[in-house]
């Protein structure tokens, strides 16, 4: 390929991308991101962090979700392309979660950096973690209950709390994770929870333990985004070969939650 047909992404070009997106200092901020969307980035996952938490400043905070959804029960097809055979030796040897070590399953690169970037703060859940860097990362991440996955009082509920924002690199409305907790608190006839397992750290012991949440899943997240922009504004630039998106959490939960109870049988 010609060098011409080609974009190189520097960290000025993203910082100047967020600004135009409306990303202030003191803003708390959600980021769901592909780094491959970008094209070829100098850098690489380092400085979209580096864009993002400049572009933040000192009073605000960027959290990304580092989801270890492997380290759920074989059962529900979290590994599909093991034997059925196997399920049983899994939930016996499955490394316990520690959110220190423990690397994220399909995140992408930049929410992996960001889980071990100085002074990150990392939520407790052995499966739904989140990772947050910034002023706000210690509330955001701590007390995150096996049974609150995305609820009022989980990180994305906190973040609601502060009147956040959502921005998607590359990615779609079923990569936003905010929408969770509209499904977590809107009413419809088939919500249900389900018990999930994972292997955490108990008294100092690996258990394998059980618990009842929500069962949660993102069919309809594309459907609601789409809705959802013919309603409201949403700040949208392209940087290198991205689409980036740029909308206030508030705007799009209380949004997606009438969706919800309106639309899901």
């Amino acid at each position: 390929m010609k060098s011409e047909n080609r974009r190189i992404v520097l960290k000025e070009d993203l910082i100047n991308g967020f600004k135009a997106l409306g990303v202030m200092e003191g803003q708390q901020i959600i980021v769901h991101t592909s780094l491959n969307s970008l094209g070829f980035v100098c850098g690489g996952a380092q400085i979209v962090i580096e864009a993002l938490l400049e572009c933040a400043g000192e009073n605000g905070t960027i959290m990304m979700p580092t989801q270890t959804w492997k380290n759920l029960d074989p059962s529900m097809g979290v590994h599909w392309e093991e034997p059925e055979e196997w399920h049983q030796i899994i939930r016996d040897n499955w490394p316990a979660y520690d959110k220190n070590i423990t690397p994220t399953n399909t995140m992408g690169a930049v929410a992996e950096m960001l889980r071990t970037w100085p002074n990150a703060r990392r939520s407790d859940h052995p499966a739904r973690s989140f990772a947050a860097v910034g002023k706000n990362a210690e509330f955001l991440t701590k007390n995150h209950d096996l049974a609150n996955i995305f609820g009022e009082d989980s990180p994305i509920g906190k973040l609601y709390q502060l009147d956040g924002y959502v921005m998607l690199i590359g990615v779609g409305y079923d990569k936003n994770t905010s929408i969770h907790l509209a499904d977590a608190i809107a009413k419809y006839p088939s919500k249900h929870n389900e018990f999930n397992s994972s292997a955490m750290m108990v008294n100092g012991e690996r258990r394998w333990v059980t618990y009842e949440t929500l069962a949660v899943d993102g069919e309809d997240f594309e459907d609601i985004g789409r809705d959802f922009e013919k309603e409201h504004e949403v700040k949208i630039v392209t940087i290198g070969k991205a689409t980036v998106r740029f909308m206030r959490q508030r705007d799009i939960v209380d949004y997606a939650i009438k969706w919800i109870e309106k639309n899901r049988k």
